[in-house]
């Protein structure tokens, strides 16, 4: 086989792991390590999923996808800092499909406990649970688990592989290997003698490595420090390649146009596009068509030629029924009830109050639209393509080509965002449909940007209906219901054919499980039965609970007439310390309370997500010409900050991502389809009005959070907080433009 770290730059062609299916569940089977899917050729050694030495270096193999998180570096940070590796010398590649490559914090998210309130008890319990991720090939990044996942498994795997080459040395040698230490990828004898880490590759190749103790925190090198990027030359350069870049020798260029109303087709009519020049061919793939051409913007301009009839929607046709069915969901009886603390229904004094809020459907929008390269012969398939799960997308590629899941290669490219769009499947199995048409020729398939726009999987519209009592200046009793389709039940039987048993927690995070004493406390989830595509968006419920039920807090605090953050931090002091430090952190930042002109305002937002509590304070100014967000102060807790820097980026755009959103992001539909098609009508935040940004990192949490999403749910409550400081004018309605006057 040819040797991966001399094409790490390139193709990147490893061995197919044996994947074990349909085995019964044990802790046999669950405790079995997974085979490794490298297969090491002349002068290489694979001593795990993870690592490849030979000639050129160290190649890490990374378990996650890079779609600008920085997950790479910290990923190679874990190896690195045990394995006594040089930075400058790591090349990080994306692992093929493989079990060996299965998230286990993914699936321990779903246990029926609040995760602000593990013990260490509970939270081992998540990770044995997560471990039958391994039976399911639960190769998925999302759920802000990417490093949560990796922590331990990829630090042993760099432990074990620095004490392999040691006795890999100390044979060569003719040393005990205790005497012998590392340094920069190499191994260092009492002499003084120098072996390089590549100069051993054949001879720690037979050798197992053996379990050896992680390093205690105190002697890392690289965790725990703001790292240079692994991918940031590439970046910076214009060399990083994401899928789009794709180039193989004899390659055609194709696009599809699917049913914007997401059934089926009629019939077609290509007989104004097959005639135009450079035009090879016109692919019914069923729900739409796919044209191959001798150019992509040729091929998009010949499919707008093609006079499609297409079958009508299974929802309602247009915004007004479609949030008519999820209002009408609050009137129905629950379908979950995931937190209910003391009586809601009994008799509490104090002042009542009521508010409902909405939230409209929202795209993913990420700046590389989707694409995927693939190549088929009559007896193998191979896709290049920018996902977030590897092994659905072999899978399913398989299935559409009538081939084994053995009979396909996957290569996950760098994303040009994902947000969770990525862990679909559709635009890598229509690159292989039209690539199954034309044998041993590559096809790249590029969507157009509207065709993005129009077949995006949505983050649901969703409302919410809250009723409080405030007492004493505290709260008393908080009762949500929460209405919406559900993600997690749409995305499943797509993507597994199955929902998953019991109540529906993603429908309700954000809301049901915040870090507050609150004596009478209900949270009610209320599912609309609509078949509006739907996909996991970057926070998925947090991003719209977070909202509601942040706002509904400061509306509670105006009418108990005590200071928002301290009516916040009362509740989180007792109920769980981390929150309440990140509160009290960002008032301190932002030198809260203090007097400020009567022309800006100010709001705070907390939301608990993804194991990180997350407090942000937004200001906003009336500058007589619109209303400008000006400054944001972040405090957030993620346990142990393994690269700071990542952690404020991530923070800051996650923030971003949600100001976007709640400022101006919208989906609206008529006659079935989505009428948003581009930036000019579903823009983003700009570089003239992001704010400007102070981070605070905390690090007393007992558990690694995630950093992904957490900074995205409170930025909005945050944002809408602020305006009413400045206004008077209460926000429960997204996008905000809709209200207010914003500078956008």
């Amino acid at each position: 086989m040819a040797s991966i770290g001399k094409i790490a730059r390139r193709t990147f062609l490893v061995g197919v792991a044996a994947i074990a299916g349909g085995a019964a569940f044990g802790v046999y089977m669950v405790r079995k390590d997974a085979p490794n899917p490298l297969t090491a050729g002349e002068g290489e050694a694979t001593l795990n999923p993870y690592i490849l030495i030979n000639q050129d270096g160290v190649t890490i193999i990374a378990p996650r996808a890079e779609m600008g998180q920085g997950v790479h570096t910290t990923l190679a940070a874990l190896v690195a800092d045990e394995m006594d590796l040089a930075w400058d010398d790591i090349t990080v590649l994306h692992g093929p499909p493989a079990q060996a490559y299965y998230n286990q914090a993914l699936l321990g998210l779903a246990l029926p406990f609040h995760h602000y309130a593990d013990t260490e008890f509970k939270h081992n319990l998540r990770q044995n649970i997560g471990m039958v991720g391994k039976l399911l090939n639960l190769q998925v990044t999302g759920g802000s688990t990417s490093i949560k996942d990796a922590y331990e498994r990829m630090r042993h795997a760099g432990a074990s592989a620095r004490e392999a080459l040691k006795l890999a040395a100390a044979a060569q040698l003719g040393v005990d290997a205790s005497t012998l230490r590392t340094e920069n990828g190499k191994v260092i004898a009492p002499d003084g003698t120098e072996l390089t880490y590549t100069s051993l590759a054949e001879a720690v190749r037979d050798i197992t490595p053996p379990e050896v103790p992680l390093r205690a925190k105190a002697d890392w090198k690289y965790l725990g420090k703001s790292m240079p990027r692994t991918d940031m030359i590439g970046k910076s350069t214009g060399t990083a390649p994401y899928a789009a870049d794709t180039k193989l020798e004899g390659m055609k260029f194709a696009t599809v146009r699917m049913n914007p109303r997401r059934s089926g087709m009629t019939s077609y009519d290509d007989s104004a596009a097959k005639d135009m020049p450079g035009v090879e061919a016109i692919v019914d793939l069923g729900d739409g068509i796919g044209v191959v051409a001798s150019n992509t913007w040729l091929a998009i301009q010949a499919a707008e030629m093609v006079d499609i009839e297409w079958e009508a929607a299974n929802y309602p046709a247009d915004t007004d029924g479609l949030m008519a069915a999820i209002r009408a969901s609050l009137d129905n009886d629950p379908d979950s009830s995931t937190r209910d603390d003391g009586d809601v229904n009994g008799a509490v004094e104090g002042t009542e109050i009521t508010a409902e809020y909405t939230v409209p459907f929202l795209a993913h929008a990420t700046m590389e639209p989707m694409n995927a390269t693939a190549l088929y012969t009559d007896t193998h398939l191979e896709v290049w393509s920018g996902n977030q799960a590897p092994i659905i997308v072999r899978d399913k590629c398989a299935e559409a080509c009538g081939l084994t899941p053995e009979q396909v290669t996957v290569h996950t490219t760098l994303l040009g965002g994902g947000f969770g769009r990525r862990g679909e499947f559709d635009f890598s199995v229509h690159a292989a449909k039209i690539a199954k048409q034309f044998p041993g020729t590559p096809i790249r398939m590029t969507w157009s940007r509207e065709e993005d726009m129009r077949h995006d999987f949505y983050r649901p519209a969703a409302m919410a209906r809250f009723r409080g009592v405030v007492a004493n200046g505290q709260a008393q009793l908080l009762d949500g219901k929460i209405a919406a389709p559900s993600v997690t039940h749409n995305s499943s039987m797509r993507l597994v054919g199955q929902i998953p048993p019991g109540p529906d927690r993603g429908h309700v995070e954000g809301a049901a499980d915040q870090p507050y004493s609150i004596p009478n406390y209900r949270i009610t989830g209320h599912l609309t039965d609509l078949q509006v595509p739907l996909g996991f968006w970057r926070s998925v419920g947090n991003s719209f609970n977070g909202f509601f039920f942040d706002t509904f807090i400061d509306e509670m605090a105006h009418a108990a007439g005590t200071d928002p953050l301290e009516f916040r931090l009362a509740m989180a002091r007792a109920e769980h310390a981390p929150s309440a430090g990140v509160i009290e952190t960002v008032g301190e930042m932002s030198n809260w309370g203090s007097e400020t002109p009567a022309n800006i305002g100010r709001g705070i937002g907390f939301t608990y997500s993804f194991g990180t509590p997350v407090a942000e304070v937004v200001e906003v100014e009336d500058t007589g010409n619109g209303i400008r967000l000006n400054k944001c102060w972040i405090a957030c807790d993620v346990g142990t900050a393994l690269d700071p820097s990542i952690v404020e980026a991530q923070m800051t755009s996650g923030a971003v991502f949600g100001f976007s959103a709640a400022m101006q992001g919208e989906v609206t539909f008529s006659d079935g389809a989505a009428e948003q098609y581009n930036f000019y009508d579903y823009d983003a935040m700009r570089m003239h009005n992001v704010p400007e940004f102070e981070v605070r990192i905390l690090e007393t949490s007992p558990h690694l959070g995630g950093v992904g999403e957490p900074g995205t749910p409170p930025s909005m409550p945050a944002l809408g907080n602020a305006l009413f400081d400045l206004t008077g004018t209460r926000a429960r309605e997204l996008p905000l433009i809709k209200t207010f006057d914003l500078i956008l």
